[in-house]
């Protein structure tokens, strides 16, 4: 029997199950805050339940079943009860062996059927890559270059925009690939030192994956393979920038010192340098030295990044998009940022005029400098100028937005940053407070999610 949940979900094209678990995901979510159940919040589904419940074997249980009627606005027994006739009508023309105008309006019109063809296609493509990879096995050839330089540039450019488990097959992939070939011996010295730099660009991006799954130790690992590969390539950009990644992940992962010490010595490699790097690492330091309760050295370090930022040129990092180019509105969040961890933002006039204008500086999902992390932080961020301006109702509001990010876009910076707002709730005067209870209690929900979400 075709139940109608399968209908809808084949009309909604989330067949594939990383498509609809995002989806029931968000709908437990949801439900959670709106019942006040907190178990809900981790329930999750495997692979094999979802694919017997698609195909009918087996019938959704206990808090699925309230969280699927939530996700499709339907009584469960609706949803598990046969297809309406049209549904049946239209997915059994599609096996009919007719051919009609009809058919191929219901093929263009399903979502599901596009996803597979979608998936088919790629398939195809990779399964003709490796062909022409192999048929160049003496050598590195220009097909072998030209494909990777074009996926680690595509790669480069999404990663800010999307969840973690999108990319990171490729990007494993792609780096075994780069190794293989350095270790083959077969590249011509130009060759190579173009391998080092893709290979220290794609170790870089799975440093701040490992970063992201918060395990630090394993992202300094892959940042120290980035500046093997980057010193091999002679990439002093790249040289420049892997120190400014140490300084990221030491942040966050509460070695400040650390974080200060990586930040100099980047800059220090990065005197000759136009590109925004430059700007990155004065704004590291400052953050850095802002938890280290260094008022002068927060100043100091964000007048040299707006300094550097009036001489700044696009190069080939910045060219690259994502995490390898650092706009103006990254900044403008990394001096809020830097401000309110000093302490007495209250004493800092226009601080949360400063923290609204960083966060409309990632209001449209459009723009290519748009990043769902720095998005995140940018509203963490203005809820802690709030709360020190006494605003508790605005802070509640400045956070919310990350509080509803699906669990895939959870990853440790933004579990972190939104931490910090918990901690503030901690404090008088707003301790007490019914609202301060209840936001603490779902940000405690909202860090009880496991990076490994972003896997799913």
């Amino acid at each position: 029997m075709a139940t109608l949940l399968r209908s809808l979900i084949d009309e909604k094209g989330w067949k594939d199950y990383r498509t609809f678990i995002d989806q029931y995901h968000q709908a437990a979510q949801s439900l959670a805050a709106k019942v006040r159940d907190s178990s809900l919040t981790t329930h999750t589904v495997s692979d094999r339940t979802y694919e017997r419940w698609y195909s009918g074997r087996v019938t959704p249980q206990n808090d699925a079943r309230r969280i699927l009627a939530h996700l499709f606005m339907r009584p469960i027994h609706e949803l598990l009860s046969e297809a309406p006739a049209k549904e049946r009508l239209l997915m059994g023309n599609r096996f009919s062996g007719q051919f009609s105008l009809s058919d191929t309006n219901v093929r263009a019109a399903s979502g599901a059927e596009q996803q597979k063809m979608g998936r088919d296609a790629a398939m195809a493509a990779r399964r003709a890559i490796e062909f022409a990879m192999g048929a160049e096995h003496n050598e590195v050839g220009p097909e072998t270059m030209a494909y990777l330089q074009d996926e680690t540039r595509r790669i480069a450019g999404i990663y800010t925009r999307v969840p973690l488990g999108a990319v990171l097959d490729d990007l494993t992939q792609l780096q075994d690939r780069a190794f293989r070939l350095l270790e083959s011996g077969r590249a011509k010295p130009s060759q190579t030192r173009d391998l080092y730099f893709l290979a220290s660009l794609l170790s870089g991006m799975l440093a701040k994956a490992s970063h992201d799954l918060a395990d630090p130790a394993s992202a300094m690992m892959q940042a120290r393979t980035a500046a093997v590969c980057a010193d091999k390539a002679e990439h002093i950009g790249m040289s420049a920038w892997v120190r400014g990644l140490q300084s990221l992940i030491s942040y966050w992962a509460e070695r400040p010192e650390d974080a200060l010490h990586f930040a100099r010595q980047g800059a220090s490699a990065a005197t000759d340098l136009t590109g925004s790097v430059t700007v990155w690492l004065a704004g590291l330091e400052a953050r850095a030295a802002a938890v280290l309760r260094d008022p002068e050295s927060v100043a100091a370090a964000n007048l040299r990044g707006r300094e550097a930022r009036d001489r700044t040129a696009s190069d080939d990092l910045d060219e690259l998009g994502g995490n390898f180019v650092f706009p103006a509105c990254r900044q403008d969040y990394y001096e809020v940022e830097a401000t309110v961890l000093l302490g007495h933002s209250d004493a800092v006039p226009g601080l949360v005029t400063r923290a609204e204008q960083a966060v409309q500086g990632f209001s449209d999902p459009d723009d290519p400098h748009w990043a769902f992390g720095d998005a995140a932080g940018a509203q963490s961020n203005l809820a802690l100028a709030r709360l020190g301006s006494g605003d508790l109702d605005g802070a509640a509001a400045a956070v919310q937005p990350v509080l509803d990010l699906p669990p895939a876009q959870r990853n440790a910076g933004i579990i972190g940053s939104v931490d910090r707002v918990r901690v503030s709730l901690l404090r008088e005067p707003v301790r007490d407070a019914v609202v301060a209870r209840d936001l603490r209690d779902e940000i405690a929900m909202f860090g009880r999610q496991l990076p490994l979400a972003l896997l799913r």
